[in-house]
């Protein structure tokens, strides 16, 4: 569950990126009433698109500050994967129905008209769509918030598309080929179609509980660099992200003549480790294993009463051993 000051802070993200977002897109719309370009057009309904989603995205976030209760032990977080997955989803319709008027108008063919006007007026919501995209990004990276970083991107594909837009009707400005408005909003289409497929990917990803290998490295990072020598090994890790949160599983081998309390208290220094490094969006499930005479060589308590054979090397854990399903053992 998020801290109260992290929705908030994520609702202010949200709700400002509507706002700007909402007058942007209007900027967008009177460009194309005064100009009649097909490619404008594509980048103003681009722009609908983005605001449907970020209200959804405002839901969301909403949501996955919920409490977990007895039906979501979990918690709501996985509901920005289906934010992301809604987004991702209008973004292709929009790119598709794009495509498919673009190439109509193409073949009917059109007239641009006061191609001055749409490029001030497109210059001005491109750069202030990029601003805007960049912070989005950087406060949902701050907040571990996928919907803001959704939002983030959608804006600086609003701002590229701006970009090849004035290009392209410099261009038209210049030569006086009308066909290439058509040309210009074809190419956005696809453009468009490629973004919201990656969304969707990921989304369908953060279902999935596709393991985020960037996340494991940064765990695998803080263990060897914090390790406890009563820590003999550690294996079998999993991940799974509920939005901001983080759950945790993974086997620890202990000494086998350790009590229960002194066993909880290593699991427990584990844990609190973990959630210093991510700020407290951990939840760990340990579990404990004695360690076996095979475990010796790895293990680097010394004067060790109980042990059975002489230390050999330090085990080093990496991404590829901490995820295997597998006891690590010295070549006794």
């Amino acid at each position: 569950m998020d801290s109260s000051f992290q929705k908030k802070e994520k609702l202010f993200a949200i709700k400002l990126a509507l706002a700007i977002g909402l007058v942007l897109t209007a900027i967008k719309f009177t460009a194309y009433f005064l100009t009649h370009s097909e490619a404008i057009l594509t980048d103003a309904l681009e722009s609908i698109v983005n605001l449907v989603a970020g209200v959804f995205a405002l839901f969301s976030i909403h949501y996955a500050a919920k409490s977990r209760d007895v039906d979501h032990p979990y918690g709501h977080g996985k509901i920005e994967y289906i934010s992301a997955g809604f987004e991702g989803g209008l973004i292709l319709m929009a790119g598709f129905l794009i495509l498919f008027q673009a190439t109509k108008n193409l073949i009917v063919g059109h007239q641009v008209q006061n191609i001055d006007w749409g490029l001030i007026l497109t210059a001005i919501a491109g750069i202030t769509f990029f601003i805007l995209g960049k912070y989005l990004i950087t406060r949902g990276e701050k907040l571990h918030s996928l919907s803001i970083v959704a939002e983030g991107k959608h804006f600086l594909t609003d701002s590229y598309s701006s970009l090849g837009l004035i290009i392209g009707l410099g261009l038209l400005q210049l030569t006086g080929f009308h066909w290439m408005d058509s040309i210009l909003a074809i190419g956005y289409s696809g453009f468009i179609i490629f973004t919201g497929f990656k969304l969707l990917v990921r989304a369908f990803d953060g279902l999935m509980d596709k393991i985020d290998f960037e996340i494991v490295e940064e765990i695998v990072n803080v263990l060897n660099e914090n390790r406890n020598k009563n820590w003999i090994d550690i294996h079998n890790m999993r991940i799974q992200k509920f939005g901001s949160q983080l759950h945790v599983d993974c086997h620890v081998t202990l000494p086998w003549y350790n009590n229960l309390e002194q066993t909880h208290h290593q699991m427990e220094n584990i844990a609190t480790l973990l959630n210093t490094h991510f700020e407290n969006r951990v939840e760990f499930f340990i579990h404990p294993e004695p360690c076996l005479p095979a475990a010796c060589g790895l293990c680097q308590i010394e004067n060790c009463t109980a042990r059975k054979f002489v230390f050999q090397h330090k085990l080093q854990w990496t991404l590829e051993n901490i995820l295997a399903n597998k006891s690590h053992k010295a070549n006794n």
